[in-house]
């Protein structure tokens, strides 16, 4: 959890989800209040679903695969987010030419999951075991929530954060989303930097903090 001295509203929780392969250790450089970070493997197992049914209002900051996750507890518990922050997020991770909508290739994504595997496949960590990488890579080739989210209708503040040349997930995801969530605040980053909360933790902090900030200016 983040220093107790920038907590603005102590009655939203902040949950965090994280992307596919991605240990705690990408948010070590943040310093917003954090209280659950969820592994992609406990969204896997609908753990954010028993906590979401504890809280009545969340600010859901989302990376990669976990901001699919994020956007899914949106459309579970629309009532319950004040705020959301989607870092390198997708709600559709692969291609679908007969759509025009530009996602991976299967060809990328094999490359992608293979490299992964090459580095961290002697990794005793349980978010490198074959078995839950895979249950993880079925989740983002099969999962497409773009169908729900454009009926959905939303004015709680959103910040989008996306590389202006990310490698795994398209740029163009960055202006999808700001299609659907109208209000958002989108930040292209330099570079082709995919883990953005190691590069930009600044940024994300400064967003978390506003959207907290403005919740307790709304409630006041």
């Amino acid at each position: 959890m983040g220093r107790e001295a920038r907590r603005v509203h102590p009655q939203v929780k902040t949950l965090v989800f994280n992307g596919w392969a991605a240990g705690p250790e990408a948010w070590e450089l943040t310093t917003f209040p954090r209280d659950w970070t969820f592994s992609y493997i406990e969204q896997l197992d609908a753990l954010p679903e028993k906590i979401m049914e504890e809280f009545d209002e969340v600010v859901l900051v989302g990376f990669s695969m976990g901001g699919s996750s994020a956007l899914r507890m949106l459309l579970k518990y629309p009532e319950k987010v004040k705020g959301m922050v989607l870092v390198s997020t997708t709600p559709c991770m692969m291609e679908r030419k007969s759509e025009g909508w530009r996602g991976m290739s299967e060809r990328r994504f094999t490359v992608f999951a293979l490299g992964v595997d090459l580095m961290f496949g002697d990794d005793p960590s349980p978010i490198y075991d074959r078995k839950q990488l895979e249950r993880g890579l079925k989740y983002l080739t099969d999962t497409d929530i773009r169908s729900q989210l454009e009926k959905i209708e939303t004015v709680f503040p959103v910040y989008v954060f996306h590389s202006i040349n990310d490698g795994i997930v398209r740029p163009s995801n960055a202006g999808y989303l700001k299609s659907i969530l109208p209000q958002a605040m989108v930040e292209m980053i330099p570079g082709s930097e995919h883990v953005l909360p190691i590069t930009i933790p600044e940024k994300i902090d400064a967003a978390v903090e506003d959207i907290l900030e403005r919740v307790s200016r709304n409630e006041a």
